[in-house]
């Protein structure tokens, strides 16, 4: 009994320090792999998307040396938006910069962020930030990405989206009818059509013509997209509602980054918690500039903000009209994290304030 016993003993001293040696071989493996990557960005070259896409994988390289490789996308390149948020989940390519409208078709939980008057106007990017790293939300959202093959990396905002109208816009009554072009997302089809807004479906590519021609009256979009897409030319009416930011999600197929390192998702993590600050403020910057170019192209074209008052009213709306029906859109558990969700801004906003 006392041989048997000092055999397994001596078997375990030797098996458990193999397994160690075997396991981190395996680790710096896959430390030394040389990886060759594709990002598809919803946007055009310039804009948000795309140009932190850019960053990100200039990042990578510099903090891999060179061992792992991403190429970026731009819009139009392999694909619309529903495509390329297709084409990363099936791993043809293995990372989207999407956004929390089109990546909602594929996660329905992902509505929360689409949900009007969730975010407060004041100190936007840092309350966002505070979510990103200390929130509930995120690991529960991560979850559901998983349960579709993909995996998110952050959430970055992108400005305010601005309704952009060929016929004026002065209060709720006025957008009574609009045809709008909406991005696919069916929480916001619901918050536009909350206000009496007829919305329209209809492509990235094909919102200017579709302006031009009479089509759709007005669409939304933040400033920076007006401006490189050239809306302001069929639009002359910008209209701030402070209901809706645009937040973009950089994305990970899943099978992709689970054979990745933990080292090297981290550096992935990482990069995107830490721009949250830093692309506001570069976003702001161009959202200003780009405003006064349009008011300088086309002075004819006119920029109106709704007042708190006029907020007011379309808050209650959406109080009394749509959140209550957000799990019939987000699907299983969203009521629950639609809860987190706010209880994590609650608790940014206050860590903010400090």
């Amino acid at each position: 009994m006392k041989k048997t016993l000092f055999t397994l003993v001596m078997i375990a001293m030797l098996v458990f320090p193999m397994a160690q040696m075997l396991a981190q071989g395996d680790a710096e493996a896959a430390d030394t792999k040389v990886i060759n990557a594709k990002l598809a960005s919803e946007e055009i070259e310039g804009d948000f998307m795309t140009v932190w896409a850019e960053n990100f994988a200039d990042f990578m390289r510099d903090e891999t040396d060179g061992r792992i490789e991403i190429e970026v996308y731009p819009y139009g390149t392999i694909g619309d938006t529903r495509d390329i948020n297709e084409l990363a989940q099936l791993g043809v390519v293995e990372f989207v910069f999407s956004d929390y409208a089109w990546i909602s078709s594929f996660v329905s939980q992902a509505n929360a962020l689409a949900l009007h008057y969730v975010w407060p106007r004041e100190n936007l990017p840092e309350v966002l930030e505070w979510v990103v790293k200390n929130g509930d939300y995120m690991v529960m959202l991560e979850e559901k990405f998983r349960k579709n093959g993909l995996v998110p990396l952050g959430i970055l905002f992108e400005g305010w989206q601005w309704l952009t109208s060929k016929y004026p816009v002065e209060n709720l009554a006025d957008m009574k009818g609009l045809k709008t072009r909406i991005m696919g997302s069916q929480m916001l089809v619901r918050d536009y059509q909350a206000y009496g807004i007829d919305t329209v479906s209809l492509s990235y590519g094909e919102i200017y013509s579709g302006l031009q021609t009479g089509l759709i009256d007005a669409q939304s979009q933040p400033m920076f997209a007006n401006m490189s897409m050239a809306f302001y030319e069929v639009a002359d009416y910008f209209v701030q509602l402070w209901a809706e930011p645009f937040l973009g999600i950089p994305t990970a197929n899943m099978q992709f980054f689970d054979s990745l390192s933990e080292a090297d998702q981290q550096l992935m993590r990482d990069f995107w918690a830490d721009a949250v600050i830093p692309s506001s403020e570069w976003i702001m910057t161009k959202n200003a500039a780009d405003m006064e170019k349009i008011k300088q192209i086309r002075p004819q074209v006119s920029f109106l903000e709704f007042t708190d008052e006029q907020i007011a009213e379309l808050r209650a709306i959406q109080e009394k009209d749509v959140y209550p029906r957000f799990p019939e859109v987000g699907g299983e558990d969203s009521a629950m994290m639609l809860e987190a969700l706010l209880n994590d801004i609650e608790n940014a906003i206050a860590a903010v304030a400090k």
